[in-house]
């Protein structure tokens, strides 16, 4: 009995060590991503900025229009403000502050992740500049793609866009009401003041949305290239969607019911494809039995189920993994989309997990602890426990990707050398050199490995090398969500 008792107490110990090790891993990632944001950040760097390497850029943004733009987030490698990708940013952040905010305080890092959120949403109200008027762009896309140039040193042009009653965009006029509701959701606790703010801008994108149907780029051609909306149907259900957590309101939960278009089973969460997500939060509603939302709303979280289960490869149509088991959807910036489906996991575990429910998948039960599970492992292939022993996330671990297509890691920092880069010199020193990027960009997760779990780190295979906030933004609210404990 002595024996078999000090068996137990020693496998308790190691299991806790084990545990402990796996919370400090998560933790040290969850930092590193909310340092990310403060490298993509445009305008006027606050005195306590992280990322020393960077400095102030894009001072005059909105001067053309008489309208005060500056600030908000660079998309990708570039130094472009693309307002489509940057609002479902703010959404997913904020999504993961409000799912895991207990989690996020715990490891220290829920200020850092409502400055993160407030960098986006402080943009956004100066952007949107009156109830049917949404500045959605400044710079151009194909302009900046033929320079390389750190953004403190841009010579193109910052031309601002916007969509307005005229000329609609209901897609980022949607996303962006979406995001401005989670925020709101997000520091209700904090600030109601600032709360009250952001839902009264909600609000108003909604209705200017709803009221304006129409895609965005054919406003606003110069986005098309790059960040091209294949309908908005999506965006206003999944605005309606927050709206109704961050109000309560009738009118929100009745959008959603009658509403022509649920979206069906999707096969991936994205930037561009809401449905799925829209889907998980009207779930959570029939799981709380909320509004009588069974019988209406019932699509929604059928299609939801459907979706997750495909996810866990326990549907009719299961998403594919990688030899490795990394889920892959697409050739360029898989993670994305990967980091997106983990979030919808995170928090619809929650769901269930409150309402002690489990999803019944065609191939078995799926029950929250086995979907945590399951995103644990696709973390820790993103972390490096994976075919290549490689981190993608930059600066984490022992070895991660060194060429990381982006302008502002890959040219020397301005405060180590402020001799301008002009536009085309910077190919030929920076691009083209086979060293190391000067500046580590901690946190970011770059596009990710093939379908075959190859990757070539390169600067010019922007596919797999260049990130985005769109991918480290979903896995904040992951990473915080693992900081507690796989089995919890």
């Amino acid at each position: 009995m002595e024996l078999c008792g000090y068996i137990l107490v020693l496998w308790l110990l190691v299991s806790r060590v084990g545990h402990g090790e796996a919370a400090s891993k998560y933790t040290q990632a969850l930092t590193k991503s909310l340092v990310y944001f403060e490298a993509q950040r445009s305008g006027k760097l606050p005195e306590d900025q992280r990322v020393r390497w960077r400095g102030d850029s894009a001072l005059k943004d909105g001067s053309d229009v008489g309208v005060d733009l500056v600030g908000g987030y660079y998309d990708s490698g570039d130094n472009v403000k693309f307002g489509f990708p940057m609002a479902f940013t703010i959404t997913t952040l904020s999504w993961g502050v409000v799912e895991f905010r207990n989690q996020l305080a715990a490891a220290g890092e829920l200020i850092n992740a409502l400055t993160a959120i407030s960098w986006g949403t402080n943009y956004f109200l100066h952007a949107h500049t009156t109830a049917d008027v949404l500045y959605v762009e400044v710079g151009d896309g194909n302009s900046d793609h033929a320079c390389w140039q750190r953004p403190e040193d841009m010579t193109t042009p910052r031309t601002s866009y916007k969509v307005d009653a005229s000329r609609p965009g209901a897609d980022v006029a949607g996303e962006t009401a979406a995001a401005l509701a989670a925020a709101s959701i997000a520091f209700r606790p904090s600030d109601p003041a600032y709360a009250n703010d952001l839902l009264y801008h909600a609000e108003q994108l909604f209705d200017f949305a709803k009221s304006h149907p129409g895609l965005y780029q054919n406003s606003v051609p110069v986005a098309s290239q790059f960040y091209s909306s294949s309908g908005f149907d999506d965006e206003l259900v999944w605005a309606a969607a927050w709206l109704h957590r961050a109000t309560g309101k009738q009118t929100y939960f009745d959008f959603l019911a009658k509403s022509s278009n649920s979206g069906g089973v999707r096969s991936m969460f994205s930037w561009d494809d809401k449905f799925a997500g829209a889907q998980v939060l009207v779930a959570k509603l029939i799981l709380e039995k909320k509004n009588g939302s069974n019988g209406a709303l019932s699509q929604y979280k059928n299609a939801a189920d459907q979706f997750l289960c495909s996810l866990l490869q326990k549907g009719n149509n299961n998403v594919k993994l990688s030899p490795g088991g990394l889920l892959w959807f697409q050739p360029w910036n898989n993670l994305q989309y990967t980091t997106a489906a983990l979030l919808l996991l995170s928090a619809h575990s929650n769901h269930l997990a409150a309402a002690k429910a489990t999803i019944q998948c065609p191939s078995g039960i799926l029950s929250p602890p086995e979907i945590i599970a399951f995103v644990s492992k696709q973390v820790d292939y993103i972390l490096g426990a994976n075919p290549k022993n490689m981190s993608y996330m930059v600066g984490f671990g022992p070895t991660w990707p060194g060429k990381v297509h982006h302008r502002g890691a890959s040219v020397v920092s301005i405060k180590k050398d402020p001799t301008p880069v002009d536009c085309k010199d910077g190919f030929g020193r920076w691009f083209n050199s086979p060293n190391p990027n000067p500046n580590v960009i901690d946190g970011a997760i770059v596009g990710g490995p093939d379908a075959n779990d190859g990757y070539n780190d390169d600067r010019s295979n922007f596919q797999q090398a260049e990130p985005s906030t769109v991918t480290t933004s979903a896995i904040v609210g992951v990473l915080a969500r693992l900081t507690e404990g796989v089995g919890k």
